[in-house]
This record gives C-alpha cells, sequence and structure tokens, in this order.
C-alpha cells in the first residue's frame, strides 16, 4: 500500500523487516560464541584421570619401596634398571635442597591449572587427558613430599636422572597438551588456505 508525501505524490511504504523476536530488527545479529567453561563431562573426565595417575604411581611406588631396600637395584633390560633412590626435589631430582619451595610452587602450579580447565575446559578434547595426567604426577609426588619429605623414584635409565611414574606422566601430559596447542593453531591456517584457493579463477 502506497502512502502520500506532503506533496501529494505517491511514497512507497518501507517493509516492516524483523528477524525472530528481536524489536530491533535492523540491529546486527552477533554469533553466539560457544562457552568454553568445563561442563560436567570434563571435571569427571580430569578426575578419573587425576586419580588413575596418582593410584599408579603410589601403587608402584609402594611396591617398590616394599621389595628393594634404599639404593638397591634390579637390572631390566639394556641400560634399564628398577632403582630404589629417594628424591627431595622436583622431576629427574632437580632442586633437591629446597623442599619447603618444590611444595609451594608444585601446589601453585596445580591451582593455576584447576582454574585454567574450569575456565578452559571444552577448548580441546584432550585437555582432560593432558591436565589429568600433569595434575595427577604434581598431585602424586606433592602428597609425597608433605608426608615424607621426599619421593621415591626407581625407573632408572643410567645415562638419566632417576625417575618416577609421576615425573612420567607430567611429561607425557605435557607434550600432549603442546601436541593440541600445535594442531589447533594450524588448523585455521589450513582451513585458510584452503578457502583461498578455492576463490581463486
Amino acid at each position: 500500500m502506497n502512502e502520500r508525501s506532503s506533496t501529494g505524490s505517491p511514497r512507497a511504504r518501507m517493509p516492516d523487516v524483523r528477524v525472530g523476536s528481536m524489536q530491533n530488527g535492523m540491529a546486527p545479529v552477533s554469533i553466539a560464541e560457544r562457552s568454553l567453561r568445563a561442563g560436567s563431562m570434563q571435571w569427571v573426565s580430569l578426575a578419573a584421570i587425576v586419580f588413575a595417575a596418582i593410584a599408579a604411581d603410589q601403587l608402584t611406588k609402594s611396591v617398590v619401596t616394599s621389595h628393594l631396600r634404599l639404593d638397591e637395584g634390579i637390572h631390566v633390560v639394556g641400560p634399564f634398571w628398577i632403582h630404589h633412590v629417594q628424591n627431595s626435589g622436583i622431576a629427574f631430582g632437580l632442586f633437591a635442597s629446597a623442599t619447603a619451595v618444590v611444595i609451594a610452587l608444585t601446589a601453585l602450579a596445580v591451582a593455576w591449572m584447576l582454574t585454567f580447565f574450569a575456565r578452559s575446559g571444552s577448548r580441546h578434547p584432550v585437555l582432560p587427558v593432558a591436565l589429568g595426567l600433569v595434575i595427577g604426577g604434581s598431585t602424586s609426588n606433592l602428597l609425597d613430599r608433605v608426608r615424607l619429605g621426599y619421593v621415591t623414584d626407581f625407573l632408572d635409565l643410567r645415562y638419566w636422572p632417576s625417575f618416577n611414574l609421576a615425573d612420567s606422566f607430567i611429561v607425557i601430559g605435557v607434550g600432549i597438551l603442546l601436541t593440541a596447542l600445535i594442531v589447533a593453531e594450524r588448523e585455521p591456517r589450513r582451513a585458510r588456505h584452503v578457502r583461498d584457493a578455492a576463490s581463486r579463477p
């Protein structure tokens, strides 16, 4: 239906455009962003990995301390030995004379990782596994340092300081996390290259 202007000439009526239930139909609609906060499934997965890592580490330490005297070792194969030693430092014997500092730093690191996971637990599907291994390994060694003042190391490759399963979990978890971050960084670049190639004549 045409309306008339003040001069009497017909004027086309602008269509009433509405988007959904918005009152202002001409306002741009922003893209909804997916929340990266950890959901219940992410927390369950993280807890399962953490408790499994702690249980495995504590069990192997208990077996070693109950079957081998301190500084006693058993040759397994090649350079690999099971060697019962005590370590008051962090992984691989570092900072052995600063137990209190190591305990404080480990506790702060675990708290930071939990905070990071609470905010970004849905960022990548492997994040519960990666952080679960790191937190589980760190917590297991932290429990030993608080309870005993040292951790039990027993995996000995002769050319590397002795370590335990908790140390291995930490290294593996960090490796998974770094790999996931690198892959996530390359995916947008790959998609951008494909899009640019498709747009070329």
